[in-house]
């Protein structure tokens, strides 16, 4: 139940246009070259989103979740 939830958190942000923090992060590696989000939320317009779920003995499960052009959401009409 927990990965539905994180779905539908993911398909939220994505059409809110909004990335949240990456928590816990004092000291990303530097030779690590990713985009993370420290010190609070950011405002992006993304297409897709990954949504990755962990559970015991070993099931993983990873949803591509991406909008259309015909599923505009109401906020990006005026884009």
């Amino acid at each position: 139940a927990a990965g539905a939830v994180e779905a539908i958190a993911a398909v939220e942000c994505m059409r809110a246009g909004v990335l949240h923090p990456t928590i816990n992060l004092r000291a990303p590696a530097p030779l690590c070259r990713l985009d993370y989000v420290p010190e609070g939320a950011r405002a992006v317009e993304q297409r897709v989103v990954l949504s990755c779920s962990y559970g015991f003995g070993g099931m993983t499960a990873a949803l591509v979740l991406g909008h259309t052009d015909r599923e505009r959401h109401p906020s990006e009409e005026a884009r």
